[in-house]
């Protein structure tokens, strides 16, 4: 188990506990945090508190968080576009709305379901048994390139590769704005949003985050924007490129007004990968196409420009 410790703020007072607790503690719903009120694994002052009581704001709040339950992905028959695959790696280009890895409200129905059934027993054990193989995840809404790992060793040699940016990851999307410049760095460290925890934001105690992007073509209030990740925080380029006032088109949750008719979430597509083969060491260079719903919102942009 874990204990985490709260500080309520001043402006937290007359907020309910279990919302505060839900906004605080990532992956804690609502309900949640009731129900660890309701089993006194929520206390101040050495006092269980009642999931409806109100903050006064300065108190310190201790939550024990119960360890999670172990469980384990199972195979399941879903169609993967394989890229690249050998007896080390497996390279897919993952469609929009399909979630990498088992997590809470995604039980089965993943990447890894469908890695398990098409891989069998090869897969890297080093992610546990909820993520075997996977070294680098992608948002469940943004569509391309992820790679897997079949043997731990491969899996390590990998990994090593994110750290040392040998292993680079190109994106392509279209933002919001015409952006001033042809091309450009944000160096802006990354790390959770103190108004929602769900979000990340750019915040200065966050992890160093790093998005090198460069202008393809201008639509009028739009561009389309290859990215280049030096770094792999969480949400990355949809924050960065919100941070620059340029939120991706589709992404209501950093900063885009509204939602697109015909686009699934950001319009934001992983395009390239390149990596040295952890067995030989020789460069592996893979690219895949733009999926047809991001070409539908190219061709509107240039109907209107």
């Amino acid at each position: 188990m874990e204990i985490r410790t709260l500080q309520a703020l001043p402006e937290d007072a007359g907020e309910r506990l279990d919302a505060f607790l839900a906004r605080r503690l990532e992956n804690v719903t609502r309900s949640a945090a009731a129900r660890l009120c309701q089993d006194g694994q929520v206390v101040s002052g050495g006092k269980p508190l009642a999931k409806n009581a109100r903050l006064t704001g300065g108190e310190t709040i201790q939550v024990t968080l119960p360890d999670p339950e172990a469980s384990e992905a199972v195979p399941q028959n879903i169609p993967l576009d394989v890229v690249y695959e050998d007896a080390d790696v497996i390279v897919v280009n993952k469609p929009k709305g399909l979630v990498v890895h088992p997590a809470p409200g995604h039980p089965d129905g993943t990447l890894v379901n469908a890695l398990l059934y098409h891989c069998g027993d090869s897969l890297s054990g080093i992610g546990g048994e909820l993520r075997p193989g996977i070294v680098h995840r992608i948002d469940r809404d943004t569509s391309g390139l992820i790679i897997a790992a079949k043997n731990d060793d491969a899996h390590q040699k990998l990994s090593a590769q994110l750290q040392d940016h040998t292993l680079a990851r190109t994106y392509a999307c279209i933002v919001v704005g015409n952006l001033r410049q042809d091309s450009g760095t944000v160096d802006a460290p990354i790390g959770r949003s103190p108004g929602d925890r769900k979000k990340m934001a750019v915040v200065p105690d966050g992890r160093r985050a790093v998005t090198h992007w460069e202008v393809v073509a201008r639509y009028g209030g739009h561009t389309l924007v290859r990215c280049r990740l030096e770094t792999g925080r969480t949400h990355q380029i949809r924050v960065h490129m919100a941070y620059i006032g340029h939120p991706i088109l589709g992404d209501t949750v950093y900063g885009a007004k509204k939602a697109v008719p015909g686009l699934q979430g950001q319009c934001l597509h992983a395009v390239g990968l390149r990596f040295l083969h952890p067995r030989t060491g020789e460069l592996v260079e893979l690219h895949c196409p733009l999926p047809e719903s991001f070409l539908r919102q190219l061709e509107k942009l240039e109907a209107r420009s």
